[in-house]
């Protein structure tokens, strides 16, 4: 087999080589780029190292075969019956990094792109299928690193004697890993994008928040960026409840006693009995994660919001986006598209929307056609992912900062094309993988027609140019025309469409979600 052969890798000898810190490492030639799966970045977060900040990785002797992604971080799926176990390999080295470079060459110096998964901070793992990153390089001639960090109980509870936001901190070492290394596979370390989706927009957000990020990257690209940012109270309620999923209190030594997998799967009940505390958490209760970046005053001292309004993000490039119709995948995954009652969607106007009552009766005045079901989407797609995501981008414009804005209006072809424009679209589009993870759900039965390639091609266009020049090809983003790129079969560049919605949050701050009682 030919080293470039692009029907499959080679896996000879004469495989790539790249020395990094820690020992040298081989890939493998995939698509004419020199692929490295599963290198190490921390050491394995267990025994002594568990829920502590990331520890470095120990070096090691000879060459290291990189040709397998890395074991997936422990899951909690959250869902009855679920085993917690992914097709992937096993093991405790979950923090691990993976490279595609058309040339690992230390002089080519290349831009580098890394690449952050979502999964409500609870799933993920950078070795699925969807996150096939060859398209990506070779689109922009570019580095692309994507990368594990620990989630849920492992990652992200609170948890007494450990840091808040380990996950983060685990995204920050491989930050640093990409500093000290990409320049060895022929990435610019100074040309750093981070990119990432729903609880990937979350981190990169946060990263712009964290003093122990700066300088790590400079440009950022969010999209999805959901609103839901934990006080260190509710924190620390949550946490005390998934403990009690097991019989035990938030500690170090006490959680130590099960097993990082075993824990993620007991504990992962409480998602579904989540709505029962909205008493006691407020918006939180119904998102059914349990998890979320805690503003604990040190790893992450304020929201991105915050942050970015206090010109903490003026020199970082960013591009900010959502797609149109984000809570309509819950709602089709639900089983709740058309079973809405006007009961129902009250509450959610009364729960989510600015002012409770006084909230739900601007939403109805402003929608004035929409059902039950259209404004218990509406609310929650506004209040989860689009408000959000404006306002970061908004809130960098005003301390002075570019950002550049976007939403996807084209509608996922599968399942009949009820899903629309739904929350994670935007995942297969820029990666070109329609049937893999979540394309799979949202291309079911439908044709992968050359429309789709050239959005899909459009999508890889704008992020690369971002990641090279700052600039994904349409005017930035200001308070006066609102420009914002509407990613379509055709194309255009218009005022934010959604304006109504906009309008009704203007004076509503995203601040940490509180623990109410």
């Amino acid at each position: 087999m030919a080293a470039n052969d692009a029907t499959g890798p080679d896996r000879s000898t004469e495989g790539p080589v790249v020395r990094t810190a820690a020992g040298a490492v081989r890939g493998l030639r995939e698509h004419g780029l020199a692929v490295f799966r599963g290198i190490p970045f921390a050491a394995p977060p267990v025994g002594a190292a568990r829920f502590a900040a990331p520890r470095p990785v120990a070096a090691w002797d000879g060459t290291r075969d990189a040709f397998a992604f890395g074991p997936p971080p422990p899951q909690d799926l959250g869902v009855p019956g679920a085993t917690g176990v992914l097709d992937a390999p096993e093991g405790d080295d979950w923090l691990t990094v993976n490279v595609w470079t058309p040339d690992a060459d230390p002089a080519a110096r290349r831009p580098v792109m890394v690449w952050i998964y979502g999964g409500a901070y609870k799933l993920g793992h950078s070795g699925s299928p969807g996150y096939d990153a060859y398209r990506i390089a070779l689109a922009g001639d570019l580095v692309v690193v994507t990368l594990n960090y620990r989630l849920g109980m492992e990652g992200f509870a609170h948890i007494e004697g450990a840091p808040a936001n380990r996950g983060l901190l685990d995204q920050v070492a491989a930050l640093e890993w990409v500093r000290e290394n990409i320049a060895a596979f022929g990435g610019d370390p100074g040309q750093v994008t981070v990119f990432g989706e729903s609880a990937g927009a979350g981190s990169t957000a946060s990263l712009l928040a964290m003093p122990r990020a700066r300088g790590l990257f400079g440009r950022a690209i969010v999209q999805s960026l959901p609103g839901t940012f934990f006080s260190a109270d509710l924190a620390q309620d949550i946490g005390v409840a998934l403990a009690a999923e097991v019989g035990l209190r938030p500690t170090v030594a006490d959680l130590a006693a099960v097993a990082p997998r075993e824990l993620a799967l007991a504990v992962s009940g409480l998602s579904t009995k989540m709505p029962q505390y909205v008493g006691r958490w407020g918006q939180a209760a119904p998102t059914v994660t349990p998890y979320s970046p805690v503003v604990d005053g040190d790893v992450l001292p304020v929201t991105p919001w915050e942050a970015v309004t206090s010109g903490a993000a003026r020199d970082i490039d960013l591009l900010v986006g959502h797609t149109r119709d984000e809570f309509r995948l819950f709602m089709v995954m639900g089983g709740m598209l058309g079973r809405i009652t006007d009961e129902q969607a009250s509450g959610a106007l009364r729960l989510f929307a600015p002012g409770g009552e006084a909230g739900e009766r601007a939403y109805r005045a402003a929608y004035p056609g929409a059902d039950a079901g259209e404004l218990f989407e509406r609310v929650q797609t506004d209040w989860l992912f689009t408000v959000p995501s404006l306002r970061l981008a908004e809130a960098q414009v005003a301390a002075g900062g570019r950002a550049h804005f976007y939403e996807l209006t084209w509608s996922a072809p599968g399942n009949g094309g009820v899903l629309g424009p739904c929350h994670g679209l935007d995942i297969p589009l820029l990666f070109g993988t329609y049937q893999a993870d979540l394309g799979a759900l949202l291309f079911m039965g439908a044709e992968v027609t050359p429309e789709v390639e050239v959005l899909s091609g459009r999508f890889r266009e704008a992020w690369t140019a971002f990641a090279r020049t700052g600039d994904p090809g349409w005017a930035p983003y200001d308070e006066k025309s609102r420009p914002t790129q509407l990613f379509d079969e055709t194309p255009t560049v218009e005022s934010y469409p959604q304006q109504r919605s906009a309008h009704l949050w203007k004076d509503q701050p995203f601040k940490p979600l509180p623990l109410l009682s």
